[in-house]
């Protein structure tokens, strides 16, 4: 049995945004939200693919690999893996300081410690120095992450939710690609600053978050979580109606809020036991969990972190050549991936994971049938097939797992538990990634091709767990989503809640049918005339 959708809290507000026709860019507070969101919230991305593409460039940079003694197996697996066991000793205190000190304040939090991590990656004078470097990277990028994620979806105007957070994944790309290319630059040098070089310059992105997240409002949402509603209603005013005090939609919006959270708060215990206290709570913690697992395990860890050992198996040795193959990989990601992004609000989210997971299937079956026939008879087709299904892999994947992740989060789990949602998820993420980059490359070394044949049963069990357990979440606002699971009865206690707050608070309170026969053409709206 597939599970179904829950019933809209609060159609009013859904209706609203559904008829407001003015695109953002033309919206001057909004437009200003959104640019200050790149450095500061999607930018924290740009940090972890930095670190996969510059730990893939390095294995072709000679000096790296002649002064860290020419790395392999589980030596070369932990100069990976040390970094997303950075990420899973932290992950329990990431929510507290982030439900605690708010969303900005843990981003600078994770930010700082990856600059330091990253000094200390640069400075590196042997192994265990360097894998402590890259364990203290690991350390930051959860809290970031956690935090910007978050922030991005409780900021957004509605109508732009899912793409800012789908642009949130896509934004890995950009540092994907800046560090391949220093990489490319460098690796020729004839000194250790072919490898010291794009170690330091991983600093550049968390400097960005440090530098512009004072230019960035507080999420609304934590602010009346912690009675400070007037805040919270004065950014709803200028970011989500322009400015207009009057506005009927932005009152709205801070009416749900504050009801959802109220209610939300009456069973919350603030305590880790809460996520798995009802089956709904369970289900969402099951998805979540998943969602880290599918992530990590969908073959997409090899290409990451371990391109060279891979187009070195199909006779693709140059160094010079695995590294443009990387940068042009990497570039194609970044333009499909942000395509994709942008066009994630046409589709159901059901229906975008389920095309991801049966392509990832199929792309991964092609894959290793190449692999076997080159193994088996070293045919430089058969190689030129493995670099072809390594280049239509990125768009499989993009399509939903980059895409959809953090959009399917932040709709997947109330305000309440949010933070301990994602980091639930990035703590499956986090053990999946450590335990691959682990084993990937004794795998590679030891049964060659069979290793994908692993993957492809897996990517087979993902398709069937989409399709039996994922939920539709596509067309409703956060707090329409905050009782998924727990059935008609809660949301129905909001819908009704939030129309007597509006009511009792003398703001001007906009019925389904007035919504329905009438047409925006700017926000915000006063009673049933539209404001220009």
């Amino acid at each position: 049995m597939v599970l179904g959708q829950a019933s809209a809290a609060d159609p009013v507000l859904t209706q609203l945004v559904e008829a407001d026709k003015v695109p953002w860019y033309k919206k001057k507070n909004l437009r200003a939200l959104y640019f200050i969101l790149l450095p500061t919230c999607m930018g924290v991305e740009m940090t972890s693919g930095f670190d996969s593409s510059m730990m893939n460039g390095l294995q072709s940079v000679a000096n790296w690999d002649e002064y860290f003694n020419h790395p392999t197996g589980s030596k070369l697996g932990i100069f990976s893996a040390i970094y997303s066991l950075g990420a899973i000793v932290v992950l329990p205190l990431v929510p507290f300081v982030n439900d605690r000190f708010g969303r900005r304040m843990c981003i600078v939090v994770g930010s700082c410690i990856m600059i330091f991590g990253a000094i200390l990656q640069g400075c590196a004078q042997n192994f265990v120095w360097f894998l402590m470097s890259r364990f203290f990277l690991g350390c930051g990028i959860p809290f970031a992450i956690v935090a910007a994620s978050s922030l991005i979806g409780e900021l957004s105007y509605p109508k732009e939710r899912a793409v800012l957070t789908s642009l949130f994944n896509a934004s890995w790309f950009i540092g994907a690609i800046v560090a391949a290319s220093i990489t490319l630059g460098t690796f020729a040098m004839p000194n250790t600053w072919s490898w010291r070089i794009p170690s330091i310059l991983q600093i550049f992105p968390s400097l960005l978050q440090v530098t512009f997240i004072w230019f960035l409002p507080e999420s609304p949402r934590w602010l009346i979580s912690h009675d400070r509603g007037d805040e919270a209603l004065a950014i709803l005013i200028k970011y989500h109606a322009e400015g207009d005090e009057s506005s009927a939609f932005a009152r709205a919006e801070f009416a749900q809020i504050r009801v959802t959270l109220e209610i939300e708060a009456e069973a919350s215990k603030r305590s880790w036991k809460e996520m798995i206290a009802t089956p709904g709570m369970r289900k969402r913690v099951l998805i979540g969990s998943a969602l880290g697992l599918f992530t990590q395990w969908s073959g997409n860890g090899l290409i990451s972190y371990y391109l060279s050992k891979i187009l070195t198996s199909v006779g693709v040795t140059n160094k010079k050549t695995q590294n443009r193959i990387n940068v042009a990989n990497t570039c194609w990601g970044l333009i499909n991936g942000t395509v994709m992004a942008l066009a994630v609000f046409r589709f159901k989210r059901r229906t975008m994971y389920l095309a991801c997971t049966c392509c990832l299937l199929m792309t991964y079956t092609g894959w290793t049938i190449a692999s076997a026939k080159y193994a088996q008879t070293k045919s430089d087709s058969a190689g030129i097939a493995v670099i072809f299904f390594i280049f239509l892999y990125s768009p499989m994947y993009n399509m939903g797992y980059n895409a959809l992740t953090y959009t399917y989060l932040v709709e997947l789990f109330p305000f309440q538990v949010r933070s301990r949602g994602i980091t639930i998820f990035q703590w499956w993420g986090r053990m999946a990634g450590f335990f691959n980059n682990f084993v990937n490359p004794i795998g590679l070394k030891n049964i060659g091709w069979k290793y994908y044949l692993t993957y492809v049963v897996w990517l087979a069990f993902e398709v069937c767990f989409v399709y039996f357990l994922f939920p539709e979440t596509s067309g409703r606002t956060l707090e329409e989503l905050s009782f998924l699971f727990e059935g008609d009865e809660a949301n129905k206690r909001v819908e009704e809640a939030t129309e007597k707050h509006l009511h009792d608070h003398n703001n001007t309170y906009v019925s389904k049918n007035d919504v329905e026969h009438h047409q925006m053409t700017t926000i915000p709206i006063t009673d049933t005339t539209t404001k220009t």
